[in-house]
């Protein structure tokens, strides 16, 4: 059974960075498509970054700039460096994993960016 497991939350003043991480068990993992999500109070989950089997990144709007996605095929792990980070940045933070039907999510990592 594949598990996903996030990392790497904390608090953090505006402007301060944070690198969370993505942990997948199982096979294949330079096989999926990988993500990053948020999901603010009272807010819908919205995705912040992805990035593709092939490597290639995608950004929202929102953090162009300022994160970073990657992967490491070899750990099975993903990351996402946050720079400059913003008071609406708030938010639990969830990896997404899908190949093909499968789709998984881990549980979710608390960030919260306040002076």
């Amino acid at each position: 059974q594949v598990q996903v497991v996030e990392s790497g939350g904390g608090l953090v003043q505006p402007g301060g960075s944070l690198k969370l991480s993505c942990t997948v068990s199982g096979s294949f993992f330079s096989l999926h498509h990988m993500g990053w999500y948020r999901q603010a109070p009272e807010k819908q989950r919205e995705l912040v970054a992805s990035i593709s089997s092939g490597g290639s990144p995608g950004y929202a709007d929102s953090v162009k700039g300022r994160f970073t996605i990657s992967r490491d095929n070899a750990k099975k792990t993903m990351y996402l460096q946050m720079n400059s980070l913003r008071p609406e940045d708030t938010a639990v933070y969830y990896c997404n994993t899908r190949r093909g039907s499968f789709e998984a999510w881990g549980q979710g990592t608390q960030v919260t960016v306040s002076s």
